[in-house]
């Protein structure tokens, strides 16, 4: 079986429990819990706008993570721009997510080995994803811990949009190019 092939088989199978966990609160009523019981407490219409909105906010951080591999260079990239967009596909996406954050580290990091916007950076981004994708899997579980869960995913997605954001703007732009060689690198700032 071909390296790629045994990859997707993986992710597939691995996305079996997550499909499975989605569908249990639909399939115990009595067990739901987790993001499920906070979805239901908004009524329908509530539940609608939420999702709604969260999707909303999950395209625009894909469009920030396709810029920001479209803005690395073509040999540096561990993932095509186009690859993150599989962070849509639902339930594949909960696997695929933890792919995706370490090909857009990868990609950073190779990126900083020739482009002196991103000397001094430390960490790629790899572990506020990693912990949002985390939290994100354990916000399945119906109960307080799986609720619990899905309150600290946020943050850390956050945290990781808003570095993504800050990469993408040392890539796109010359002057702060330029300053990356300062003293403290922009990306190191605290929030």
């Amino acid at each position: 079986m071909h390296k790629s092939t045994a990859l997707l088989v993986g992710k597939l199978i691995l996305t079996m429990p997550v499909a499975y966990a989605l569908l249990y609160p639909l399939l115990l009523p009595p067990v739901r819990g987790g993001v499920f019981k906070e979805l239901a407490l908004l009524g329908p219409w509530g539940s609608l706008v939420v999702a709604a909105l969260f999707l909303g906010l999950v395209v625009l951080y894909c469009r920030d993570l396709a810029r920001a591999l479209s803005l690395v260079q073509a040999g540096a990239r561990a993932a095509t721009p186009r690859s993150v967009w599989l962070m849509l596909v639902i339930p594949y996406n909960f696997v695929e997510d933890f792919f995706i954050v370490a090909n857009v580290a990868r990609s950073l990091r190779q990126e900083a080995q020739s482009n002196p916007a991103l000397h001094g950076i430390r960490d790629f981004g790899m572990l506020s994803g990693l912990a949002w994708c985390s939290a994100q899997i354990v916000s399945l579980l119906p109960n307080e811990i799986g609720s619990l869960a899905g309150v600290v995913a946020l943050p850390f997605w956050i945290v990781h949009w808003r570095y993504i954001r800050r990469v993408n703007r040392l890539l796109a732009t010359p002057a702060l190019n330029a300053q990356a060689s300062g003293a403290a690198h922009p990306i190191d700032r605290p929030l």
